[in-house]
């Protein structure tokens, strides 16, 4: 099985109910004197900085990067649920901190270890998606998510729509614009699809807006005009006959769309050309990135974090600086595709490069300028689960196994019973 991608895994429950420790997380269990161990997931920080930041506090601590095979989200919350041999740092991944804000108590309060000093460097709706409401600061953001259109410039071309970025973005301005040239190039390439499939635009649609089904409140409002807006969008396209009916979990069938040119544009955040590169190498120089609809909106972005029951908590606020400072996160960048949350970052020369893979252009500044406009979304620890449940509607619509209205009602529906389950009123 081919990866979906190093931030695609969805929560599925709160801390309390974890899968056992695997492999290397067993192996490396118990901490040592003198040890600082760092729990992240494959892609989720740049080796090269973890080396040099082995190498820079080495007459102070060892520290150990442990990154953990299988499902990290499993593993961190028995780590935690434990308290046994705490590590000094885990990363917690973008898609799961609101389910651990509300146990924010399991963790440092960074700002009792002086991240106030350092929070105008970055952007600042990302620091609020790791607060409590108490203002309890448990993460510090490793990257954010801004989105944009990714589109194969080449079928573009083929099919008669404008085929350069700059002329893209003006020509598709609006989702409406989006849904007519997908109309247009599927008409002009029938074997081609605009898009893998529906709940790409919908999942970029709710992050677009401030909440998504539940709010500030506790108060579920999955089935109010925001979700239904988005909703329709994307039924629209199936119904049009734009998707290429690929589940966001299929990875093989992904890769081999990609590989075969079939699929002509991804709605996704920075890191998606990551996972672009990794899987369709052979097709660099066709792609390319837009603005358009789908940009100011955040998708994905991770955070660093210090247990609570560990050892040295000042030790490891320092490495997590030091990790996380603007300069290292542009080499992360150009590694491992992790977009800067710090704001200095976006004007570093290493990110302003020309990028073969897209033709040569430089996405920098499409991906800086959504990232100014994305905001905060609210996001209650019941939210990831309820969004499953409209996600698979929708994949219900496009396998033809119910029709959209029936699909709608069960997607509320779902999503309220999931919400009551949960605690949400």
């Amino acid at each position: 099985m081919l990866p979906i991608s190093r931030r695609r895994a969805l929560l599925l429950g709160l801390v309390g109910a974890a899968g056992g420790l695997a492999g290397c997380a067993r192996e490396t269990a118990t901490a040592q004197s003198g040890q600082t161990r760092l729990l992240y997931w494959s892609g989720g920080l740049s080796s090269d900085v973890l080396d040099r930041a082995k190498a820079r506090f080495a007459d102070r601590t060892e520290l150990t990067p442990v990154q953990i095979d299988g499902v990290y989200r499993d593993q961190l919350t028995e780590i935690l649920n434990t308290g046994r041999d705490l590590p000094g740092i885990v990363g917690i991944k973008g898609e799961e901190v609101a389910a651990l804000v509300p146990r924010a108590d399991l963790f440092v309060d960074l700002h009792s270890l002086g991240v106030d000093d350092l929070m105008g460097q970055y952007v600042p709706w990302k620091w609020q998606q790791a607060a409590s409401p108490d203002n309890r600061q448990i993460g510090f953001p490793i990257d954010i998510g801004p989105t944009a259109t990714f589109f194969r410039s080449d079928l573009f071309a083929e099919a008669g729509l404008p085929s350069e970025p700059e002329k893209m973005a003006a020509a598709v301005r609006t989702w409406d614009d989006y849904i007519a040239g997908g109309v247009r190039l599927v008409r002009a390439l029938p074997s081609v699809k605009l898009v893998r499939n529906s709940s790409e635009l919908y999942t970029i649609m709710l992050w677009q807006g401030i909440r998504r089904y539940i709010d500030e409140t506790n108060h579920y409002i999955g089935g109010e005009a925001h979700v239904k807006r988005a909703w329709e969008f994307s039924v629209q396209l199936i119904e049009k006959d734009l998707v290429a009916r690929i589940p966001g979990a299929d990875g093989d069938a992904w890769a081999k769309a990609l590989v075969e040119g079939t699929v002509a544009t991804a709605l996704g955040a920075s890191w998606l050309g990551y996972d672009l590169k990794s899987l369709a190498p052979d097709s660099a120089g066709k792609w390319r990135v837009a603005s358009g609809p789908a940009i100011g909106a955040n998708y994905g972005g991770s955070f660093l974090a210090i247990p609570q029951g560990s050892a040295d908590h000042a030790l490891s606020f320092e490495i997590i600086k030091w990790i996380l400072d603007p300069e290292n996160q542009a080499v992360a960048f150009t590694e491992a595709g992790l977009f800067p949350a710090a704001t200095a970052a976006f004007e570093m020369p290493a990110l302003a490069e020309p990028d073969p893979f897209f033709g040569g252009q430089k996405p920098i500044g499409i991906f800086a300028d959504s990232a100014r406009k994305a905001h905060r979304v609210y996001e209650a620890p019941a939210d990831a689960k309820i969004h499953d449940a409209f996600v698979a509607q929708l994949d219900a619509i496009e396998k033809g196994a119910k029709p959209a209205t029936r699909a709608w009602t069960d997607a509320v529906e779902e999503g309220r019973s999931i919400g009551a389950s949960l605690g949400v009123n």
